[in-house]
């Protein structure tokens, strides 16, 4: 009976070991999602033509992590949106059973050349969309099966290559500035590049994690090619760098209204060529950044992650918006938007939290760079990540001040979501973060023992 004892005792005990001592574990894979076919290209209203060909291939990045009984998948795809919510679904329950996933986060780089995607189909989604989805599936599934132990590190550093492009006037009213090739200084810009460095137990890297704020949009509607634009480049930049069997990943932040200062450059004006420079100047610093980086194996690693779907009004009357659309644009206008016109639109917001210290937010749209400086300022942990283009797509989310002087993105036909969205999303991730980090009492202050009472 004794001995019965001890030896339920040892396995209490390895067990409280085992859960205290939580391994960080990481896999990566990545696949070719390139459409084989001709496929109307997204992002820019005057392009009609379809592609007609491969400027470079577009990819599916694919890093899982592993800790405390939590899986996460983050997939960045060089596409200029997220997929649309029924194929995200579909996808999501296939990589839980499959391999485990928790946690999905698909983000688009939003590079404008690559192929169209809407939200809904009539009857199943394109072919290379499909194809595309189940290559998803497979990498997450390689990369989950082949999970290692990881150190992980942060660091950030700081590279010019856009503008903000609303330029506000004296008398308060906003112009478009879309290129800036002498790169005037522009305000708000944020030119923190965060850098996530992911090492194998032996201090090799296996993963860089990118995030900056900018239009990936140096090619424009003349390019009639399949692209990754500038962050297929700063990839490139960054595995040339450190070598080995390192995958890079460009996620794009909050880039609403920021482009890159050689915007849309026509094709027999050195587009190609300043599309590497300006992918180049940011994958440099990023490679600086990562050098500098000491990973560590925390002994208490963890993954927490809250999601919600916030419920947000249209912005507009929807049958005059509807009938606005069809006389500006006519009814091709309707097909591009690649999202039906809703009176509610259904917001799906992520908050992730990895080792208590990296702190993300991800949002289903294109978010001005303020909320991208405000969730930094205001985390209560010392890195912030900042997702948009993340598990859906609903336009742009502009600030309440930048929805009020209007322009592009701020009160355009790409606008769809209510004024304060923005907010929402961003105050809602860091109430999460807080009460992942345990920060919030669940007794009043003034009803615990011992408490001070005034």
């Amino acid at each position: 009976m004794r001995n019965r004892f001890l030896g339920v005792l040892c396995v209490l005990l390895l067990w409280g070991i085992s859960i205290a001592r939580a391994e960080l574990r990481a896999g990566i894979a990545k696949v070719d999602i390139t459409p084989k076919t001709h496929e109307p290209l997204w992002g820019f209203e005057d392009r009609t033509d379809p592609a007609t060909g491969t400027l470079d291939p577009l990819y599916a990045r694919i890093l899982v992590l592993d800790a405390g009984g939590k899986r996460i998948a983050m997939v960045a795809v060089d596409l200029g949106r997220s997929f649309g919510e029924p194929s995200l679904d579909h996808l999501k329950e296939a990589v839980r059973k499959s391999s485990g996933i928790s946690c999905l986060l698909l983000t688009a780089t939003h590079t404008h050349a690559a192929p169209v995607i809407k939200d809904e189909y009539d009857g199943s989604p394109p072919e290379w969309e499909q194809r595309a989805l189940n290559e998803i599936a497979a990498g997450i599934k390689t990369a989950a099966d082949n999970l290692q132990a990881a150190r992980i590190g942060s660091g950030t550093g700081s590279v010019f290559i856009g503008h903000n492009r609303l330029r506000v006037n004296d008398d308060g009213s906003v112009s478009w500035f879309e290129q800036n090739p002498t790169m005037v200084p522009t305000s708000p810009v944020d030119p923190t590049v965060t850098v996530l460095r992911i090492d194998d137990r032996n201090g090799a890297p296996l993963a860089i994690l990118i995030n900056y704020a900018c239009h990936p949009v140096v090619l424009g509607s003349e390019n009639l090619q399949y692209s990754a634009d500038y962050p297929g480049v700063t990839n490139r930049v960054v595995e040339k760098a450190l070598g080995g069997n390192v995958q890079s990943f460009f996620v794009q932040g909050a880039d609403g209204d920021i482009n890159p200062y050689y915007a849309v450059t026509p094709m027999k004006e050195n587009a190609i060529k300043l599309r590497d420079w300006t992918g180049e100047q940011l994958g440099q610093e990023v490679v600086r950044v990562a050098k500098g980086i000491q990973t560590a194996n925390d002994p208490s690693a963890s993954i927490d992650f809250r999601e919600e779907t916030l419920h947000l009004r249209l912005r507009w009357d929807p049958d005059q918006f509807r009938a606005a659309l069809l006389k500006t644009f006519g009814a091709k206008s309707l097909e591009q938007m690649g999202s039906p016109i809703r009176p509610v639109i259904d917001a799906r917001v992520t908050a992730v939290l990895i080792n208590k210290q990296i702190a993300i937010i991800a949002v289903p749209g294109e978010p001005f760079v303020d909320f991208q400086e405000s969730w930094g300022a205001r985390c209560p942990v010392g890195t912030t990540l900042f997702f948009g283009y993340t598990n859906g797509y609903h336009g742009y989310f502009p600030t309440i001040r930048a929805a009020s002087r209007g322009g592009y993105g701020a009160a355009s036909a790409s606008t769809w979501v209510e004024v304060g969205a923005g907010e929402r999303m961003v105050d809602w991730a860091l109430i999460e973060t807080y009460q992942m980090l345990g920060r919030y009492s669940t007794l009043p202050d003034d009803l615990t023992e011992g408490a001070y009472k005034p």
